[in-house]
């Protein structure tokens, strides 16, 4: 599971408060880093639409968190350096094994193979 998909998960479980499922801690156990190429227009699209916060938090916790500023500055278009730091924790950052942790239910989700399992079951959908 690529960071960029971490940013868009959160849990459903029934009973949670308006967006009290996200984001989700991740809970590693193997990590892999893996080229791709860049595309610094594809990044700058991205920016606007990442939960910053989210995604500064999830770098931290897998150790990458690759200078990112608590902010993108307002000319990250045309910043080659931030567009490459930001595509390598979205893209090339991989969680292979491990677990997603709603903060609110303390339901886990496991991630098997890059793959993160988000289905409930009926009783908690």
């Amino acid at each position: 599971m690529k960071l960029l998909t971490h940013n868009l998960l959160s849990s459903h479980v029934r009973g949670l408060r308006p967006g009290g499922g996200f984001p989700l801690q991740i809970q590693a156990s193997e990590v892999r880093v893996r080229p791709v190429p860049f595309n610094a227009a594809f990044v700058a699209r991205l920016v606007p639409r990442l939960r910053w916060a989210a995604l500064l938090q999830a770098a931290e916790s897998l150790g990458h968190p690759s200078e990112l500023p608590p902010e993108p500055a307002p000319d990250y278009e045309g910043d080659e350096p931030f567009l490459r730091r930001v595509h390598h924790v979205l893209l090339e950052v991989e969680v292979l094994e491990g677990v997603l942790q709603c903060p609110d239910s303390g339901r886990r989700f496991p991630i098997s193979r890059g793959i993160p399992n988000m289905l409930l079951s009926e009783e908690e959908a």
